[in-house]
């Protein structure tokens, strides 16, 4: 993984949502791209000193939103993010 995640546990933005908005943000600016590696929850946790739940939260998050995705026994990968709509309806929902 090429990401250098901060955490600031001074900020009212909880720990989940900071990793979720930082690796959101280095996707969009190419810093990581589809078919790249993230660090693992335990590995994660460990380099940031937090609890394995909160990354596991932020990279269910994640997954969710089709951001990356869990490849068993291989691990956690940036993924093409997923079309919801076809361009009609989403055109149609924003109206």
């Amino acid at each position: 993984m090429n990401l250098n995640i901060v955490i600031n546990t001074g900020s009212a933005t909880p720990i989940y949502k900071q990793i979720t908005d930082q690796v959101r943000l280095a996707v969009a600016t190419g810093k990581l791209a589809v078919g790249d590696q993230l660090s693992s929850v335990r590995a994660l946790a460990e380099e940031l000193v937090i609890n394995p739940n909160t990354v596991a939260r932020a990279y269910t998050d994640l997954a969710r939103e089709g951001l990356i995705e869990s490849r068993a026994g291989r691990g956690v990968f940036v993924t093409r993010k997923r079309k919801m709509f076809t361009r009609e309806e989403g055109r149609r929902r924003l109206e």
